[in-house]
């Protein structure tokens, strides 16, 4: 079947990782999706995966913290012509570091992509959503977030501190542009997802969390789709996802 509406999933890394479930996830609803990330050869790869199934998909290559980046992106989607009925901003990195090591030139880096970025694309995405008005019954604009969206754990500050200031930011989004019909939602990853960075980068860490230790990709996708799909007497501005075993 022939898309009528897009899909832009922002911050796609490896094949095991959310951003790619995301698309895949979203690509099953008949929707466009656009796969971007910084790394061509990633979103590039998760495009071609979800095209082979005969689902639709494009490649955009795009530094979120990057105005030139941002624009042409959205110059893509609205290029399509189809209109653009959810955005996902799923960018972002993390690093443990104790506070005093922590450089200047890393701090601000790591708050360009954890917020600067989340501020760029939701201007773009959300000036695209009220120039296509009605095009498509449902609008989203969500965001992931993290544990360290709602308490700063020693060693982890400068990330706290840019997924704290992205909530802030989508809430405030959600009360301006929440009555003019655009859903805007945050999502708080509160565990640790078992995905490529985590189970390849620290397989002991992961070892230690045991069975059902980690968040299923998947599962969380479906969250966000579920997200997407409320009715809008009743709509969600944040939920909390974490794996049944987990502290909180």
């Amino acid at each position: 079947m022939t898309p009528r509406t897009s899909a832009l999933i922002m911050g796609v890394g490896p094949e095991q990782g959310l951003g790619a479930a995301l698309c895949k996830r979203f690509a099953k609803e008949n929707m466009q999706v656009f796969v971007c990330g910084r790394t061509t050869e990633k979103v590039e790869h998760i495009a071609e995966l979800i095209n082979s199934t005969g689902d639709h998909a494009q490649a955009i290559t795009a530094d979120l913290t990057k105005e030139t980046d941002i624009s042409t992106m959205i110059d893509m989607v609205n290029t399509s012509g189809l209109p653009l009925e959810v955005a996902i901003y799923n960018a972002g990195n993390n690093r443990p570091e104790p506070f005093l090591d922590i450089t200047p030139e890393i701090f601000e880096s790591m708050w360009r992509i954890l917020c600067m970025g989340g501020f760029l694309a939701s201007q773009a995405v959300l000036n695209l959503m009220l120039q296509q008005g009605d095009a498509t019954p449902k609008r989203s604009l969500l965001f992931t977030g993290a544990s360290g969206s709602l308490r700063g754990k020693a060693n982890f500050s400068a990330f706290a501190a840019g997924k704290g200031a992205l909530r802030m930011l989508a809430q405030s989004l959600a009360r301006e542009f929440g009555p003019q019909g655009i859903h805007i939602a945050h999502v708080i990853i509160d565990g640790v997802i078992n995905g490529d960075k985590v189970v390849k980068g620290y397989p002991d860490f992961v070892a230690g969390l045991g069975e059902d230790g980690l968040l299923d990709i998947h599962a969380i996708a479906e969250n966000f789709w579920t997200l997407h799909r409320q009715e809008r007497s009743a709509w969600t501005q944040e939920i909390d996802l974490r794996p049944f075993k987990e502290n909180f």
